[in-house]
Parts: structure tokens; sequence; C-alpha cells
């Protein structure tokens, strides 16, 4: 299944939602429901890793390191180990949908832990021999940011343990997701 093609699908899906939104909105002079539905257009975009000029110039040193060179941060000195707020991860580096809060628990290793991905094909993993143990790496299907690893010993209801860097992710607010183009997600926090 070519991911890029599927996230396109999706986008053109919110592209004509929103441009009906904005037509029925400006129809009926509802000039802030315009405004919103030209927002959520504009900021709508198709997923891809950016040059290594641009990958350079937007990344903090941190961020480059632990996305392109499989470096890993501190634990408990990094920016989401303790989030507890609504929204979605995406990868720094393309933008691509990764982990739910929904799905985020506190496993006591320093580290944002999630029980799995926001979908399936959000990441590949790769067989990890760095330390003289075998581990399974995660990277993101798209960009192939490295983001961490997935480890047996995680909670109900999948037993996994998906612990990633908060480095290689950028939280997006549940109140932030149509306007960023995340719509597709607000129904996670649906009660």
């Amino acid at each position: 299944m070519n991911n890029t093609k599927t996230i396109s699908t999706i986008g053109a899906t919110i592209l004509i939602a929103a441009l009906f939104a904005a037509s029925s909105a400006i129809a009926t002079d509802d000039t802030a429901a315009a405004a919103d539905a030209t927002s959520m257009m504009v900021s709508y975009k198709d997923y891809q890793k950016p040059t290594e000029a641009e990958l350079r110039k937007t990344l903090t040193p941190l961020q480059y390191d632990v996305t392109q060179n499989e470096a890993t941060e501190r634990p408990y000195q990094n920016e989401y180990w303790d989030n507890k707020k609504e929204g979605i991860y995406v990868d720094i580096v393309s933008g691509e949908p990764l982990f739910s809060s929904t799905d985020k628990y506190k496993s006591g290793t320093g580290w944002p832990s999630f029980t799995r991905p926001i979908r399936e094909n959000a990441l590949t993993k790769h067989e990890d021999r760095k330390l003289f143990v075998v581990r399974t790496e995660l990277k993101s299907a798209i960009a192939q940011s490295h983001l961490g690893h997935v480890f047996t010993d995680g909670p109900r209801p999948t037993g996994l343990r998906y612990c990633i860097n908060s480095a290689s992710l950028r939280f997006v607010p549940k109140e932030n997701l149509m306007r960023e183009g995340y719509v597709e997600f607000l129904n996670l926090f649906e009660k």
C-alpha cells in the first residue's frame, strides 16, 4: 500500500470538505466559519521528508541527532515525558501523525510511552543490535525518522511499550487539530 497515495487521498477529501464548508459559509455570510475552513485548506500538506539543508536549518542539534543519527535523549529531561494534554504527536521531520495522547501512559522510564501508534502503518520496525542485545527500533513510515524502540513490557490492551524520544516528536493539542490539518483525528477525543 502506498502511504503517500493514501495520505494524498485523505488530503483531497479534507480539501473538498473544506472547500464545501468555505463556500457554504460564504453563501450564508458566516465569515468566521469561512476563515476556519480556509485556514484548514492552507495548512493541509502531504507528509514528506525535507532536504538535508532544510533539516539542518529547522531542527535543533538534538532533534537532528535523534531523528537522523539514531541518538537517544536523556530520560526525564525531555519535553513530553510527563505531558498530560490531549492531542496527537507527529513526526518532527515530516508532520506525519504517529501517536495519540489517548494511548500515552506513564511508564516510569522518563520518555513518552504509548501502547500503540495512531494507525498501524505509521511506523516501520527494524532490528537494532547496537547495545549487544536485539531490540526493535521504530522509524516513521514516510521520513524514516528514528523515534525510539518498542518493548513487550507494556500494559493492556497491547502489552507493548512504544518508548519514544521527545526530540523526534511535535505535539499538536486537540484544539489545534483542525487548524493544523489533522481534523481526521478529532474523533479520538470524543467521549
